[in-house]
């Protein structure tokens, strides 16, 4: 069976396996995040400082949103990636058939509730009423393309599990250009402003979605998909929620700390929300190259779970965190370098700039840390523990930032200093996890 896939993460050399996996999947993270950062880009050069605050301030409600489903994305991979290991085809079969229904299930629901309830959802985040407007417009746009969001994200975390990490790559540089190109016709020939990116990018994300499903219907190995054998098998979605529902609500969590930050950052003004937009789009890049390789540890630990081949934990767990801090602390240093250079590429605005500058000043040198939190999370779950990095996480990350915002912030109320919250909350959980990770292996090789 091993023969059918395109990578055995069960044997060594790990560390050539690690980067031939993680690397494409970095490259399909940055296309990603062009996504968002081409509709900011665009907006601030082209549509002003305020439309560039809408779109700007919609960011951490959407993940707020998505992330619980995306989350099950990931229990799809983990528990693929599982079988795969396993030498189990009948259970890859009924797990890739129950996640893609899952898959258009969540989609059809996200978007009918972003779109219903995005106004609300802004006015709660007290949105400024020069900004709300548009970013309500963008939202409804937006969440109009969730269940082709859902439908890539699942389908292709199903075929990083075989190990193939290219394709998904290359769909997404096809759809980015894609979604480059119609921003600027939509929003400067057409003066479409928020409405043209919202309407770029969910274009886009359905381009992605249907050629991920060819590529599903047309693999040759356990994980073809058969759109006539679309049905929920009771203990594949049973470990597919095990795994991502703990996972989704992890991300979410630190969304929750994200919109109570974007929040107060929104008392401040609609220059300040577009300075810290520009600023976190920034460090944004950082966190999508590095979280590659919080997934890539998650899908080999968990191939090795399967095959029981529980003594290549550390070395795939310490290789992932060098790596990690390799990239983090370099993409970091050069953010610092060209920080006024980075924020100048999303607005020309004086004021913006300096916000966001200082912004990069404050995170990027501790970025790494976020990195590392999110490997360690990653670790314990493809070790086949999801509960655990999410209460984690729920103390150390949200609870940690909460504290900060209510209890200490008060007594400084700047944005220097509310941004403090980051680095305390990323170190200390990291910390946290990488006790969890010795503790959990410990536990596995004595009872095995």
């Amino acid at each position: 069976m091993a023969s059918k896939y395109s990578l055995d993460m069960t044997k060594g050399p790990f560390l050539k396996k690690i980067l031939r996996f993680s690397l494409p999947l970095m490259f399909t993270g940055l296309l990603q995040m062009i996504y968002n950062t081409a509709d900011v880009i665009v907006v601030g050069r082209f549509a002003g400082g305020t439309a560039l605050a809408a779109v700007g301030a919609t960011g951490s409600l959407v993940n707020l949103i998505l992330n619980i489903f995306l989350g099950m994305s990931m229990g799809s991979g983990v528990m693929t990636a599982k079988y795969i290991g396993a030498r189990d085809e009948a259970s890859v079969k009924r797990c890739v058939h129950s996640a893609m229904l899952l898959s258009i299930l969540s989609g059809i629901f996200v978007a009918i509730f972003g779109f219903i309830f995005s106004e609300q959802l802004l006015v709660m985040m007290d949105s400024p009423e020069d900004v709300l407007p548009l970013s309500t417009l963008y939202l409804k746009i937006f969440f109009l393309g969730a269940p082709a969001g859902m439908v890539f994200n699942f389908g292709a975390s199903i075929v990083r599990a075989t190990g193939d990490t290219k394709k998904p790559l290359v769909i997404l540089s096809a759809s980015g250009i894609i979604n480059i190109v119609l921003n600027l016709i939509l929003v400067i020939k057409f003066n479409m402003s928020v409405a043209g990116v919202a309407i770029a990018t969910i274009v886009s994300q359905y381009i992605s979605a249907t050629v991920i499903v060819i590529v599903l219907l047309k693999m040759q190995n356990a994980c073809k998909l058969d759109p006539k054998k679309l049905r929920f098998h009771k203990e594949e979605l049973k470990r597919i929620l095990y795994v991502g529902i703990p996972a989704g609500i992890q991300n979410s969590l630190f969304s929750v700390s994200n919109v109570i930050i974007q929040t107060t950052v929104n008392s401040f003004g609609s220059v300040a929300m577009a300075g810290i937009a520009a600023g976190s789009n920034i460090d944004s890049l950082i966190y999508t190259c590095t979280n590659a390789i919080s997934q890539t540890t998650m899908t080999f630990s968990s191939q090795n779970n399967g095959a029981k081949k529980y003594e290549n934990f550390n070395k795939i767990y310490f290789r992932c965190v060098a790596l990690t801090i390799a990239i983090g602390v370099s993409m970091g240093a050069l953010g610092i370098v060209f920080k006024e250079f980075l924020v100048g590429i999303f607005s020309t605005d004086p004021a913006v700039i300096k916000i966001g500058a200082e912004r990069l000043m404050l995170i990027l040198p501790f970025y790494f840390f976020c990195s590392l939190m999110d490997v360690g999370a990653g670790q314990l779950r493809g070790m086949g523990k999801s509960v655990l990095p999410m209460m984690v996480s729920l103390l150390g990350g949200c609870g940690l930032r909460l504290l900060w915002i209510f209890v200490f912030f008060p007594h400084n109320p700047t944005l220097i200093y509310l941004y403090y919250a980051y680095p305390i909350s990323w170190s200390i959980t990291f910390f946290v996890h990488l006790a969890c990770y010795f503790i959990v292996r410990r536990q596995i090789l004595k009872r095995n």
